[in-house]
């Protein structure tokens, strides 16, 4: 009698055991991966607002934060749920591809022009970017491009070609590619006094400015849309669909949006909320 009495504990016993380590299985198991940008998150953005997001929803986002054509790279390929990105030609021709579901936009800001204060480019408060980087080029001024196909890099390579100026001839002399980050290259271009576009968000957030100073900007060419795609699980039947869909609807949505809009850095939005979630693609 005691011995069925003390088998039938150590079957209950073990199956608690079995549904607590079904639990936090399932528990570890709720999270998705996004693939972004390391604008949004050198700039903070992720780290303000990802907490929030959990909090309500119980879901942990994992960033892979590269450059925008690299975190295209891995979602194509199926290594992520979500896609956060800011070159829309790009977007649509992933979705189009059949890679992404639908494509949101999500916010924007815009790009400046920095570069060292003694200007000896000559370009500090024009109003045409192209303008102003074929003085830059004209005068064989010092330029960090990032160089890691980003949608910063995408970006600045559109604008070059508006100047009219080659600068694949140039690298390597007063044309320097770093292959690194926004924040990276904001840090090359500080220690050699030179030109560098940014976008806005990391531009606010980085501290180790020295002679640097925004020179241009307000050009509408500098405008920098930012769109959320869920990968398309007709593709990857392993994309967390119900998790990932989760995710941008809440960024979408108006809790979302306000959340967005109140990252601020010494008062100042990083990024301007422009969701509309019955336009998508």
């Amino acid at each position: 009698m005691f011995k069925k009495s003390f088998m039938r504990k150590v079957a209950g016993f073990v199956a608690a055991i079995g549904i607590f380590a079904a639990g936090q299985a399932l528990a570890a198991d709720k999270f998705i991966t996004v693939a972004s940008t390391t604008s949004t998150q050198n700039s903070g953005l992720f780290d303000y607002l990802l907490p929030k997001f959990q909090e309500k929803t119980g879901i942990e986002v994992r960033v892979v934060a590269v450059g925008t054509g690299a975190a295209i790279r891995l979602a194509r390929k199926g290594d992520a749920d979500v896609l956060l990105v800011h070159h829309k030609p790009s977007e649509e021709k992933f979705v189009a591809d059949g890679f992404g579901v639908k494509r949101f936009d999500l916010m924007y800001n815009d790009f400046i022009i920095a570069g060292p204060k003694s200007d000896p480019a000559g370009i500090n408060g024009m109003k045409d970017v192209a303008a102003a980087l074929a003085k830059v080029a004209d005068s064989k001024s010092s330029f960090a491009s990032r160089g890691d196909d980003s949608g910063t890099h995408k970006k600045e390579k559109s604008l070059w070609k508006d100047a009219g100026v080659n600068v694949k001839d140039a690298s390597g002399s007063w044309y320097k590619e770093t292959g690194s980050g926004m924040g990276a290259t904001l840090n090359m271009a500080a220690a050699s006094d030179s030109y560098v576009l940014a976008d806005r968000g990391t531009w606010l957030s980085f501290k180790n400015r020295q002679n640097l100073d925004i020179l241009v900007e307000g050009d509408k060419r500098l405008f920098n849309q930012y769109g959320v795609t869920l990968v398309n699980p007709e593709k990857y039947p392993h994309v967390k669909v119900a998790e990932g869909q989760a995710f941008i609807d809440w960024l979408i949505s108006d809790e979302g949006q306000k959340v967005i809009g109140a990252f601020k850095i010494n008062g100042e939005e990083l990024f301007i909320p422009n969701a509309d979630p019955s336009k998508g693609m």
